[in-house]
C-alpha cells in the first residue's frame, strides 16, 4: 500500500514486524496496526497521509515510543506513522542559538552536539537519551530542569506540519516574538490530533558558569515535601529540584549503585545554577531551610562524575523499578507546591493484579483534581487518561479544545480516539458520554 513511496524496507505488514509496534511505553493495552511506515523526508510524510486518506486509514504518529499514556497506542485498521529515520540536524544557528531538526533526532544528541561549543537543550525529560524531539513535541515534555527552564513549548519556536489534507504548513518562526497567532503552542502539547510535524526549530542556551548540586536525606515524605514548599516559598528557584521515596532509593541503588542510604524515608537532589556567586548564596540558603526542616544528612558531590551518577540514577529510576516489579504502573498527575507533604500521606496499598493498580491510579488523579493540580504534568493525556477530562474541565473547556482540534483536522485523521473523553464528528456538543 505504501512501499512505492517509503520503499518495501520501510512499510512493515507482517504481523512479526507489527508487534513492535503494538504499544508504547505504557504495555497494559496493545493494538496492533494495519500498517507501520517509516518515511524520511516531509514529503514521504505528506503522501502516506494523503494514501491513507483515500484508503480511509486513521493514523496513528509514532516517536520513539517512550511514551507512558498511550499516545501512540495503535488503532484497528490504522497507519502508524513512525519518525524515526527522520533523525538530522539540519541546521545549526550560534548567533541567533537556533537549531532545526527533524523530529526523530534524540534529545539529548541536541545537547552532546552543542556541548563542544559551550550551549545545550534546557528540556531534559528522563528519557532523553532515547526519547525524540518530536515526541517531546507532542507531550510538551519538560524534565527535572523545567522548574527554572520550563518545558519544550519555551524552547521551541518553529515548526514544519503536514496536515490530514497533505499540505504541509510553517508555523511559528525562528526569530523572538513574530506577529499574528501563537499556533506553534497550540501544536506544542496536542499530542499528534493535530498533524504530523517533520522539522522542528528549538532555541538552546549557553551553559551556566557553576552549577551547585545538594543531595538530602529525610525521615519521611512529609519533611521532604515540606522542604519543597519552604524552598519555593522563600523565592529560591532551583534548576532542578527532585524527591524520590524509600522504594525508588531502594531501585536507584540497585540499579546505579550510587552511595545513598537505604534507612531514609525520603530524598531530595537539587540543582542550583547560575552566576558562580549566586550560585553559593542561593545553594547555602537552600541549604538552611533543609537543615530547618530536619534533614537526617545533606551531602555535595565530590566531583563531576558523581554528580552525574546521582542524577542518571534519578532520571533512571522507572527503568530501575524493574528490578522490584516486573510491572510497574506510572502516573505523572499535578499538585499545587504548597499541598505535597499532605498529599503524599495518602495511602491505598493494593495488591499487584493490574485491575488494583487501575483503581490506586484513578484514585491518585482524583486527589490531583481535588488538590486543584492536573491530571497530567508532561506525559500526556493519551488513551490512558481521556476519562478523567470531562473531570478536570467542563463542557465549554471541551468544546473549545475540540473546536481547535478540527480547524486543524476536521476529518479527525490523527490519534481519533485519544485524549478526548469519547470519539465526536467536530460540531458535536463536547462532553462525557
Amino acid at each position: 500500500m505504501f512501499a512505492d513511496i517509503v520503499g518495501a524496507e520501510n512499510c512493515i505488514t507482517d504481523p512479526a514486524g507489527l508487534r513492535v509496534y503494538e504499544c508504547d511505553g505504557l504495555t497494559g493495552t496493545r493494538v496492533r496496526p494495519a500498517a507501520v511506515v517509516l518515511p524520511a523526508t516531509t514529503d514521504e510524510v505528506a503522501r502516506c497521509i494523503v494514501r491513507a486518506g483515500e484508503l480511509g486509514m486513521a493514523i496513528v504518529p509514532r516517536g520513539s515510543g517512550t511514551g507512558l499514556s498511550g499516545g501512540a497506542l495503535p488503532i484497528v485498521g490504522a497507519l502508524v506513522i513512525g519518525m524515526s529515520r527522520m533523525r538530522a540536524i539540519l541546521d545549526v544557528d550560534l548567533e541567533n542559538q537556533r537549531m532545526r531538526v527533524q523530529p526523530g533526532v534524540i534529545n539529548l544528541d541536541i545537547s552532546k552536539h552543542l556541548a563542544p561549543l559551550g550551549y545545550y537543550y534546557a528540556p531534559d525529560p528522563s528519557s532523553q537519551s532515547v526519547c525524540s524531539i518530536g515526541g517531546n513535541v507532542a507531550e510538551n515534555s519538560g524534565g527535572a530542569h523545567c522548574l527554572k527552564y520550563g518545558f519544550t513549548i519555551n524552547h521551541v519556536v518553529a515548526l514544519t506540519m503536514v496536515l490530514a489534507s497533505g499540505e504541509v504548513v510553517e508555523i511559528g518562526s525562528p526569530v523572538a516574538d513574530p506577529l499574528g497567532y501563537d499556533l506553534t503552542s497550540a501544536v506544542i502539547g496536542s499530542e499528534g490530533l493535530l498533524g504530523i510535524v517533520t522539522e522542528v526549530v528549538v532555541r538552546f542556551l549557553r551553559k551556566p558558569q557553576a552549577t551547585r548540586t545538594v543531595f538530602a536525606t529525610f525521615p519521611s515524605t512529609d519533611e521532604a515535601g515540606e522542604a519543597v514548599s519552604q524552598i519555593i516559598s522563600a523565592g529560591i528557584v532551583p534548576a532542578a529540584i527532585e524527591m524520590m521515596d524509600a522504594l525508588a532509593i531502594e531501585a536507584i541503588v540497585a540499579s546505579t549503585h550510587v552511595d545513598w542510604p537505604l534507612d531514609v524515608g525520603a530524598a531530595l537532589l537539587m540543582d542550583v545554577d547560575g552566576i558562580a556567586a549566586e550560585v553559593e548564596e542561593t545553594a547555602d540558603a537552600a541549604v538552611a531551610i533543609l537543615q530547618r526542616i530536619g534533614a537526617v544528612e545533606i551531602r555535595n558531590p565530590h566531583d563531576e562524575s558523581e554528580r552525574a551518577l546521582m542524577w542518571k540514577g534519578r532520571k533512571g529510576a522507572f527503568a530501575a523499578m524493574g528490578r522490584i516489579s516486573p510491572n510497574y504502573y506510572v502516573q505523572d498527575g499535578v499538585i499545587p507546591r504548597s499541598d505535597i507533604a499532605r498529599v503524599l500521606r495518602y495511602d491505598a496499598r493494593s495488591g499487584d493484579e493490574s485491575e488494583r493498580a487501575e483503581h490506586v491510579a484513578s484514585e491518585i488523579l482524583q486527589i490531583c483534581i481535588k488538590y486543584g493540580g492536573s491530571i497530567t504534568g508532561e506525559h500526556g493525556v493519551g488513551a490512558d487518561k481521556a476519562a478523567y477530562m470531562g473531570e478536570m474541565f467542563n463542557d465549554d473547556d471541551l468544546e473549545t479544545m475540540h473546536y481547535v482540534r478540527c480547524a486543524f483536522d476536521a476529518t479527525r485523521t490523527f490519534n481519533p480516539t485519544k485524549v478526548f473523553p469519547a470519539p465526536r464528528i467536530c460540531g458535536d456538543r463536547a462532553g462525557v458520554r
